[in-house]
């Protein structure tokens, strides 16, 4: 389908350089996916590694393909750590996308057929801007987490203006519970999430505020999410921002949502027919889906907790727990499944899904909106814990199991157990399952055919053909 009304858009390319991590690729993907479903011709780029990757269908939540209508993907070599060993020295991977990726993207961009109109690029990569602006080609900043975290990171220069940056490490846990209100588009924050944020390395901070001091200079800001999430912080940072931002979320692949052929489709040696045959013979509202990311997990003291809470919780659960599937199975026993991956937005709109424990990253609490179900909060640092918040306390769609920030705060088995069946068939659950499906009546209704998210999105698109080529280098000289 072609966007009417728009002249030239057969002649706009669009280049797109995701941040090199699952949780950042998958909503570059679905993002281009509705791009080019408008017809704009998109080129996805990628390391060598993660283009076989993405070919293998690998990884937990849902994900992206190769075989989509209007995207090509092209390769720059592997000149980041592996995604096999990544975690393992984040500061070392973090600054090696930081400075090794610039070259060998700047020289594909030359060896296109077509040349590009537009670049979107993952707010991380501040070196995609500077190219973009060096070769007078307009900038998309692609901002892969919650509005929320967008003002905090614009805004940071108010905390050390307030005193509350950088952090004394003696007193956060004093002041933990202080509330900050001074943060433009932000209700309310408390130090204590904060601290999840901002005690990160000083090498991985000093990269974070380069990437925010090159924001404005792209053109344009797409945020993951959609507009009737945050509505009040969205609204502000377009009074704020001096470029335009559009929501066009939630940055998941509900268009393809339909379309999944379930039949002998094997990944990971996991038969998803299995699974999906399992929740079919589930009871209506039964099943809890756990599911921890794809990229750090918990400690394995952690997981052995959780396993045994789950087992005594007598609840039905789902768990994708990648490569200690196994192993976990075995303590599990009769009433969960344990499985390396799965399509977890089918499973989250499962009628046998009726709660999702969370690591609260940002694609996975978009998923749940999208599909109505309440969650339990499990997070474990950076903009987990302020997901959390805005779970528990602003939307009120989940309780909080994990309470204390960082990896090595290990909860225990029995109150695991006592949350679960809290949320599952407890007091109050009535209420969170009501406003769980109101926030779901949002996000469906953001996404029908005039909703806000395709409203902004062919605003982006209709901007983006106006300000591209020569009126856009007309505009810097």
């Amino acid at each position: 389908m072609i966007l009417s009304g728009l002249e030239g858009i057969h002649g706009c390319h669009v280049v797109a350089i995701p941040y090199p991590r699952r949780g950042h690729i998958n909503p570059m993907m679905n993002l281009c996916t509705l791009l080019a479903s408008k017809g704009l011709t998109v080129t996805f780029v990628v390391t060598e590694e993660w283009l076989s990757l993405l070919g293998a269908g690998s990884g937990s939540g849902s994900g992206s393909t190769p075989n989509i209508p209007n995207i090509q993907f092209r390769t720059i070599p592997n000149v980041i750590p592996s995604e096999l060993t990544g975690g393992s020295d984040f500061v070392a991977f973090f600054e090696a996308v930081s400075t090794k990726m610039e070259a060998p993207f700047n020289q594909l961009l030359d060896q296109l057929e077509l040349p590009a109109t537009c670049i979107i690029a993952d707010t991380f990569l501040a070196w995609a801007v500077a190219v973009g602006n060096r070769r007078n080609i307009p900038v998309a900043s692609l901002w892969p987490m919650s509005s929320s975290m967008f003002s905090f990171h614009y805004h940071y220069h108010l905390f050390v203006a307030s005193g509350h940056l950088p952090f004394q490490i003696d007193n956060i846990s004093e002041k933990k519970d202080e509330i900050i209100t001074y943060i433009p588009g932000i209700p309310a924050i408390r130090l204590g999430d904060l601290a999840s944020i901002y005690m990160c390395k000083n090498e991985i901070m000093k990269i974070v505020l380069e990437a925010f001091s090159w924001v404005t200079k792209a053109q344009f800001i797409i945020s993951t999410s959609f507009y009737e999430l945050q509505a009040h912080t969205i609204d502000t940072l377009r009074k704020t921002l001096p470029i335009p931002i559009y929501p066009i979320g939630p940055s998941i692949p509900f268009m393809a949502l339909q379309d999944r052929v379930t039949p002998s489709e094997t990944r990971n040696g996991s038969n998803s027919v299995d699974y999906l045959k399992w929740l079919d013979c589930q009871p209506k509202n039964s099943v809890l889906y756990v599911a921890f990311g794809s990229f750090l997990s918990t400690s394995a003291s952690q997981m052995h907790e959780i396993a045994l809470g789950l087992q005594s919780s007598g609840v039905r659960y789902l768990w994708v727990a990648r490569s200690e599937a196994l192993n976990l199975q075995e303590t599990c026993g009769e009433m969960g499944l344990v499985i390396p991956w799965c399509d977890q937005l089918r499973v989250l709109c499962h009628s046998s899904v009726a709660g999702f424990l969370t690591h609260c990253g940002w694609n996975s609490i978009l998923e749940a909106i999208y599909s109505g179900v309440p969650m339990l909060t499990f997070p474990l640092f950076v903009d987990q814990p302020p997901n959390s918040t805005l779970i528990v306390e602003e939307w009120k769609i989940g309780l909080r199991v994990k309470e204390e920030t960082g990896v090595g705060k290990v909860v225990g088995r029995d109150k695991i157990a006592r949350i679960v069946r809290r949320l599952m068939d407890g007091e109050g659950v009535l209420q969170l399952r009501e406003r769980a499906k109101t926030l779901q009546s949002s996000c469906q209704r953001a996404i029908e055919k005039d909703g806000s998210t395709f409203q902004n999105l062919h605003a982006f698109i209709g901007d983006l053909v106006r300000n591209s080529n020569l009126e856009f280098a007309n505009e810097r000289t």
